[in-house]
């Protein structure tokens, strides 16, 4: 700095001494070249003296410019003004280097990522409100069989409306689509989320490929089904087809030769008889097959969560007092409401009360408790628990299935309705048991 002060000091005297010799010459001397080149010397003085000052305002301009253009590879030098300028100058190059480093992170950052993306077993496509596609990675091409992809409307060529299916799922809300390609069912699980990228909006959808998962599950959920009818028919018709043959070995004789003694009488008798409540208990439970089918559409309405579980209470209330149970319901707050249908969603309260009331007697200071409430997560969940011997844990992920009951005289259909309601519900059920603590089921939606 002091070089660059003593260097502007003598070119002020050096201009301030040219404007006294000039104003001198002018009084004094009648020579006009002599002032032509005293006022030449001056202007270049000046020139001279602006272009000096000015070389900080041209570097730091310089700066300014190579960042704003993400101009990195410069480098800043200014020599012969001091010590002071090249401290500006190195620091101007600190900066520079500070955001060659930044930006070779942000780089080595984008390059990781995008390696990531690339090679996460979940498809992923990012595109904006146009259809755009500003990303894919490989599970995606490789999920729709396509080498690259610049706009959905294209995979309408392959899939049809596939394109127009994507732009149309809600950001936060994941959806189910089936796709056939080549007679080929496959089953997408889509999740979709938005964000904001210079100035525009985009959204980032996430694909997986969940038929070969579905199928399992559903040859498990049939086996399960499976077993269970054939235990019941086979419960039945074992019976109706031995007493049957009875029956007709009994009678197998000619009309005339038929001669039936009181005791062989009361045995047909018998043997029909039990024909008959077999086949009617076959028939019953080919009704409630056919009901767990015929699930009709809820009609969706908002109800009050506490005026429901009161009317709940009022209706169970004669079998509370009969079998000395504590009853006690509570929602929190008082104020919460559900959209449900409130005949199908009293029923499985109801049900789920009535499994509670079963499972309580004989036990000592019995107690039900009935609890609505919003959950961590926001959702509305509703609980119904009770102190009762609990449920084995082997049978707890069967309670559910079509006619499987633990109870010797239970028909398996009514947690199995309950399940389907709450599902068109758009809710889950799941239940907690632990033995000879209590059972609790748990409804959220």
């Amino acid at each position: 700095m002091k070089n660059f002060r003593l260097q502007l000091l003598i070119r002020i005297l050096l201009n301030a001494f040219s404007i006294f010799l000039f104003f001198f010459s002018y009084f004094n001397i009648e020579y006009n070249a002599i002032l032509f080149i005293l006022g030449i010397i001056i202007i270049y003085q000046i020139y001279s003296l602006i272009k000096f000052v000015d070389i900080t305002n041209k570097e730091l301009a310089r700066f300014i410019s190579s960042i704003k253009y993400s101009d990195f590879s410069q480098s800043f030098t200014i020599h012969n003004y001091g010590s002071s300028f090249e401290e500006l100058g190195n620091s101007f190059n600190n900066v520079i280097e500070k955001f060659q480093k930044t930006r070779s992170e942000k780089e080595e950052n984008l390059r990781y990522l995008q390696t990531v993306m690339q090679h996460v077993g979940v498809g992923l496509i990012s595109y904006n409100q146009d259809g755009k596609v500003e990303f894919i990675n490989n599970s995606a091409k490789r999920l729709l069989k396509i080498s690259h992809l610049k706009h959905l409307s294209t995979l309408d060529e392959t899939y049809q409306n596939l394109g127009n299916q994507f732009l149309s799922i809600t950001p936060g809300n994941k959806t189910t689509l089936k796709i056939v390609d080549d007679n080929d069912l496959i089953q997408l699980i889509c999740y979709s989320t938005q964000f904001k990228m210079r100035n525009q909006i985009y959204t980032l959808l996430s694909l997986q490929n969940i038929q070969s998962e579905l199928e399992e599950k559903e040859m498990e959920a049939w086996q399960k089904l499976i077993r269970v009818l054939t235990h019941e028919i086979m419960n039945s018709v074992t019976p109706i087809s031995s007493l049957a043959g009875t029956v007709n070995i009994m009678l197998s004789k000619d009309d005339s030769e038929i001669e039936l003694s009181k005791e062989q009488a009361d045995d047909i008798k018998t043997a029909v008889f039990t024909i008959q409540k077999r086949s009617e208990g076959l028939i019953k439970f080919v009704e409630n097959y056919r009901n767990l089918t015929k699930i009709p559409k809820p009609n969706f309405q908002i109800i009050s969560l506490k005026s429901l579980f009161d009317r709940v209470k009022n209706l169970m209330q004669k079998e509370f007092e009969n079998n000395s149970i504590e009853f006690s319901c509570d929602v929190e707050p008082e104020t919460l409401e559900l959209t449900a249908d409130p005949e199908m969603f009293e029923q499985v309260l109801i049900n789920l009360i009535i499994n509670s009331i079963h499972a309580l007697r004989g036990r000592h200071d019995p107690k039900i408790y009935l609890i609505g409430y919003l959950d961590e997560r926001g959702k509305i969940a509703v609980k119904v628990i009770d102190n009762g011997p609990g449920i084995n844990e082997d049978v707890q992920d069967k309670i559910f299935i079509p006619f499987f009951s633990t109870k010797r005289d239970g028909s398996g259909i009514g947690l199995s309705l309950s399940r389907q309601i709450i599902r068109s519900h758009g809710g889950s059920i799941r239940v907690n048991s632990k033995q000879n603590e209590g059972t609790t089921f748990t409804m959220r939606f």
